[in-house]
């Protein structure tokens, strides 16, 4: 006999944030999937979509207090460097599934690990203009939101596949991608986002550490160059951490 009570979710908005749920037409995540496929599960592309000519990872920072730390600087302080691939639970000599708590953290360094989940809002506002530049659609983007994060009751929307999750589309602008938070303020960004003309597809998942964006060699050339972010190239084949 189950013995726990049901769980309270609120009803699915119809705005979430200032992204439209939308409730009919599934067509453009399909088109999304349809243009290159997507990867297999725990992978590059599986998380990204595939089809794309060049991948990066951005690493989600870990923090100091309210101070974003960078991997790089948990890695030197500790002897180890960051390649592409690598974990953060190895980086900080831990097992996969240690607790996150202050008590592993190393003083004067970092006190909580990076954040699990699809792109931290800080992530996500360097992200959006660098992405804008590489489209030509920004004011025409499609969003997947993983109907599993268990706040919101989303069972009546209709839901697209990607490896492993079941996703909520959604609409608006990439200026908006940001824009849940509007609505709580501890709500999870899109997992999912893409323009309208495909240039690129940005995605991360409940259980990552990172964000990965697929896109052209010249947007991951930008990302990699960019002086708020942390991002490795890797390939659609790689797995996801």
């Amino acid at each position: 006999m189950d013995d726990y009570p049901p769980v309270h979710r609120d009803r699915a908005p119809a705005r979430y944030g200032r992204l439209r749920v939308r409730t009919g037409d599934l067509g453009p995540a399909l088109r999304l999937t349809a243009d290159g496929g997507t990867g297999a599960f725990g992978t590059v592309a599986g998380v990204a979509a595939a089809g794309f000519a060049a991948y990066a990872r951005v690493l989600h920072p870990a923090s100091l207090g309210e101070r974003p730390v960078r991997w790089a600087a948990v890695g030197a302080a500790l002897g180890r460097s960051v390649e592409p691939g690598t974990y953060w639970h190895e980086l900080v000599g831990m097992g996969r599934d240690y607790h996150n708590a202050s008590v592993y953290g190393l003083p004067g360094v970092w006190d909580e690990h990076p954040a699990e989940g699809p792109t931290p809002p800080d992530v996500a506002r360097a992200l959006v203009p660098l992405l804008a530049r590489h489209t030509g659609t920004p004011d025409r983007c499609w969003y997947g939101l993983w109907n599993g994060y268990g706040r919101w009751d989303f069972d009546t929307v209709p839901t697209f596949r990607t490896p492993g999750r079941d996703e909520v589309l959604l609409s608006g602008t990439l200026a908006e991608a940001v824009s849940p938070l509007e609505l709580d303020e501890f709500a999870e960004l899109p997992d999912l986002w893409w323009p309208e003309d495909h240039a690129w597809c940005v995605g991360g998942d409940v259980d990552l550490v990172s964000t990965y964006v697929g896109g052209t060699e010249a947007l991951v050339a930008d990302l990699l160059a960019a002086p708020e972010l942390e991002a490795h190239r890797v390939a659609p084949g790689d797995p996801v951490g």
